[in-house]
């Protein structure tokens, strides 16, 4: 009981702190909200004896990435998930991108829209193939950085290419990642469920924007409900095939079939989110 009440504490103390900050009319500490939510809510943490240590134990403090370092194998089972995953994720950039436009103040139609799908969804297929090159994971753009983009008023890319160099200077420092493992899950998490919400926000803006009918209504819902079923009772999907066992997958393929199965109703009104 003591220790869910000290989570539940660091969680609602860290959303707190990131709240006010968030409030304040100084950019400059407006901005900073998210990482003096995750500091205040790591050095009670401390305080509590909640940080575990032993993941920084035995690791390496400089590496260099080795291409192939786990060796080259070729299996289509796997080629086959990985692959409908990542064209679902291809529809994920989009929207992820179109959020970052709208909430960046760019335009989100047009030429000059499509020329900025065109660089990320190239990105992304481009980073992907030097990240497992070298042992990663392949990458997708985040909707996070969206939620990051209301909170702090930041949507420069300048700033985000200096991020970038910063990060890729920090990968070669392992002991660096590993530190950021210490930070107990209720801290991050009280500092993230302000900037998640505002990432869901910023996806029905854009459905809302675009126009939403009964039927688009009824896609959007089933392939979410579809999704957030099989991410919190995966063991009611073990049964079916590998792909269908992973939410995007699932939620993704719902809603492409959705589309191309329902009639449409030429006398279904769209409603409009109206921007004054």
């Amino acid at each position: 009981m003591k220790h869910e009440l000290q989570n539940i504490g660091l969680t609602y103390l860290g959303l707190v702190v990131t709240l006010i900050f968030n409030c304040m009319r100084n950019p400059f500490l407006r901005m900073n909200g998210i990482a003096v939510g995750l500091i205040a809510g790591y050095i009670v943490a401390l305080t509590l004896g909640m940080v575990d240590f032993s993941p920084l134990k035995d690791v390496d403090f400089f590496t260099i990435p080795m291409p192939f370092k786990y060796g080259f194998a070729f299996d289509w089972s796997a080629f086959w998930v990985a692959a409908i995953i990542y064209l679902l994720s291809v529809f994920e950039a989009v929207g992820d991108l179109t959020a970052t436009a709208m909430v960046s103040g760019q335009p989100y139609e047009g030429e000059e829209f499509r020329q900025r799908l065109r660089g990320g969804v190239f990105a992304d297929g481009l980073v992907s193939v030097i990240a497992t090159a070298l042992g990663s994971l392949p990458l997708t753009t985040f909707a996070q950085n969206n939620g990051v983009i209301q909170m702090t008023g930041v949507a420069s890319r300048h700033v985000g290419k200096f991020i970038a160099a910063i990060l890729v200077l920090f990968g070669l420092f392992p002991i660096v990642g590993r530190a950021f493992t210490t930070i107990p899950s209720p801290v991050l998490g009280g500092a993230m469920v302000l900037m998640f919400g505002l990432i869901a926000i910023a996806g029905v803006r854009i459905i809302m924007t675009h126009g939403i009918n009964r039927r688009e209504a009824v896609i959007a819902a089933t392939a979410v409900g579809v999704g957030l079923g099989v991410a919190f009772e995966p063991d009611v999907f073990k049964m079916l095939p590998e792909v269908f066992r992973n939410a995007i997958a699932a939620g993704g393929i719902t809603a492409v079939l959705l589309n191309l199965i329902l009639p449409r109703d030429e006398q279904d009104k769209s409603i409009y989110l109206t921007e004054k």
